[in-house]
């Protein structure tokens, strides 16, 4: 047999997945300490910004289904972080807002992101992760697009 199989370590996806297993475990456990998860952490500081500020909006920022933010926000407003009110622009809209713990908790949980991407890639100098980012950022949206792409005939 001339031809070599690829292994798994042979495979960038698979480096790339125990990087996020790192990262995010490392990250889970830190968050953990505080009682939040990383998909709460999403939710939390998606709000603080106002990078979004109903269920729907936030899933389409965070890129889950709204019904799993619905989820996560019962969660946060029942550990008295979030809360949901009516928006007066809109009886049926209810906005999402941080409580007074929330906007307490949000940036203290922001260092520990930072220090988490610091511990995994401060060894980068900052053009070279931004290189990385970018790279990234561009796989995930080429994934996306052959996604969508109908099937060739």
């Amino acid at each position: 047999m001339t031809e070599r199989t690829s292994g798994l370590r042979d495979h960038l996806g698979y480096w790339l997945r125990r990087l996020s297993d790192e990262v995010h475990g490392r990250f889970e456990r830190q968050l953990a300490e505080h009682g939040v998860t990383v998909s709460q952490w999403a939710v939390l500081i998606t709000v603080h910004r106002g990078d979004a500020t109903t269920t729907r909006e936030v899933a389409r920022y965070v890129d889950i289904d709204a019904g799993a933010v619905s989820r996560l926000v019962d969660r946060l407003a029942a550990k008295g972080l979030m809360a949901r009110e009516p928006d007066p622009a809109s009886r049926r809209t209810l906005r999402l807002t941080l409580t007074e713990s929330g906007r307490d908790l949000v940036p203290r949980l922001a260092e520990i992101a930072d220090r988490n991407d610091a511990h995994f890639f401060a060894a980068l100098a900052p053009d070279r992760r931004r290189h990385l980012e970018d790279w990234i950022r561009a796989l995930v949206d080429e994934g996306r697009r052959d996604h969508a792409a109908p099937p060739s005939p």
